[in-house]
């Protein structure tokens, strides 16, 4: 038998801060050897509350213990708390509790009379099977896969100064765009080469395809610009600001027969807006969309914010619509709310994000992936959401969200990894681009490239 301990961890402002110090944390010790699951990363958040000014209320859990429940489920239960350790106080004499019958895939219960718990003798200490154990160790902790020479491995820092970063085949060529912090974010610029590695050669010529536009109202937060394919044209898909701050998503068409690095190949940039041709958002910003091609139609994805960097700031949060691809910038269905970042790992440092969607399909599922946490900073993180290719994807119901990031500090070591998009190599290995940081207290964002792989049951990591 193994035992299985859950505990919290203990809150440092810089390293480890209360969104993340405040979840359930499990480990399994057997014969003297300890092991971490999740490599000492929080596993279990509990969910924040949404306040009557419509923001985020966040917090963590405190004093989790363990418990036998019917039916064969582990049960874990912890009581809600406010930043600073402050009791909540709508929670009352209740605790917030999951189950689990192989500490691999947990179900929120929500919220559950102490007594409930306390009939059940709570412990923070368990004993349960080898067998359920081992494969908890295996899911939390996956070993690296055997070496594969069709797999380009490559070394962190791939480039410097640049954030979200897209790789992308077009036409016997690749192509790298990103956000370039090194010239403060102010246009789009691309590189070509034949190869992957290539684009990363010292040197290499950055081709400017979208300037600063004072005209054009083209003058700040050039963000996360996505190449996609839609209705068998090529577009850009982006972020910027006019005179006043405020990014805006917007997508540009490359020209039949252009070239990807030359401006003149690009149509005008076109502002996403509403089915009735109103606004995207109104006294809000809209940013990182994406496009999804699934089932039953054409989507696109992106993230919304209103009343940033003020008391009445709601947070990042992911919306979904449908388009139709001979006009992908107008939207044919009302937006849709995916999610918002209610868990501790997502709201941390005050940052409130959801951010820097972007999917692939296999085997039948849509994995949407996004960003929480400090998106300029050591908690940055990506979580997931999946849906059945053939679901209503209008239908919020229709997606699961992890309950925990599948790719954060612990699982990589490299600081902050976050805002990623996925890209199939010459050899058909599927691959995660994606910034991260050099250091616990710097803010360079850097790209890196990683092979994605998969546990058994279809979730995926990155070696």
């Amino acid at each position: 038998m193994y035992k299985l301990t859950i505990y919290t961890r203990e809150l440092d402002s810089e390293a480890y801060p209360f969104g993340l110090a405040s979840a359930v944390h499990f480990a399994l010790e057997k014969d003297g050897e300890r092991v971490a699951l999740n490599h000492n990363y929080g596993i279990l958040f509990a969910k924040g509350e949404i306040s009557s000014e419509n923001t985020i209320i966040p917090l963590g859990v405190e004093n989790p213990v363990a418990f036998r429940m019917e039916d064969g489920f582990i049960g874990i239960a912890g009581r809600r708390i406010r930043d600073l350790g402050l009791s909540y106080e709508a929670d009352a004499n209740r605790l917030w509790a999951w189950k689990t019958k192989d500490l691999m895939h947990f179900e929120t219960i929500g919220l559950v009379d102490a007594a409930f718990v306390a009939e059940r003798n709570p412990n923070k200490e368990l004993e349960v099977s080898e067998e359920l154990a081992r494969a908890a160790i295996s899911y939390w902790n996956p070993p690296k896969p055997i070496e594969d020479s069709s797999v380009t491995k490559y070394q962190f820092p791939l480039v410097k100064g640049y954030g979200d970063p897209v790789i992308f085949p077009w036409k016997g060529k690749w192509y790298y765009v990103s956000t370039n912090d090194n010239l403060d974010d102010i246009g789009i610029y691309v590189r070509e080469a034949d190869t992957v590695p290539k684009l990363f050669v010292p040197g290499i010529t950055e081709h400017l395809i979208l300037p600063y536009d004072e005209e054009r109202e083209l003058i700040q937060t050039f963000w996360a610009p996505e190449f996609h394919v839609i209705g068998g044209a090529l577009y850009l898909l982006f972020a910027v600001s006019g005179r006043q701050w405020g990014p805006q998503c917007h997508l540009m068409k490359l020209k039949d027969g252009a070239s990807i690095i030359e401006p003149n190949g690009w149509e005008d940039p076109i502002k996403v807006v509403r089915k009735d041709g109103s606004p995207l958002a109104t006294g809000a910003i809209t940013l990182d969309m994406t496009y999804l091609r699934a089932g039953r139609g054409a989507y696109v994805v992106w993230s919304y914010r209103e009343h940033i960097g003020t008391p009445l700031d709601t947070g990042s949060m992911l919306y979904l619509a449908s388009i139709d691809e001979k006009e992908p910038w107008r939207l044919t269905s009302e937006p849709v709310l995916l999610t918002r970042p209610l868990l501790g790992w997502e709201n941390v440092e005050g940052t409130i994000n959801n951010e820097g969607p972007n999917a692939f399909i296999k085997d039948g599922r849509i994995y949407l992936t996004y960003s929480g946490g400090a998106a300029n900073g050591y908690t940055y993180a990506v979580g997931l959401m999946t849906a059945d290719l053939d679901a209503d994807l209008l239908d919020s119901n229709a997606w699961s969200k992890s309950i925990s990031p599948i790719l954060s500090f612990y699982s990589v070591e490299e600081f902050g990894p976050g805002h990623n998009s996925f890209y199939t190599d010459e050899n058909g290995n599927l691959m995660i681009a994606y910034h991260g940081e050099m250091g616990l207290k710097e803010h360079l964002r850097c790209d890196m490239i990683r092979r994605v792989c998969f546990k058994e049951d279809g979730t995926p990591y990155f070696v």
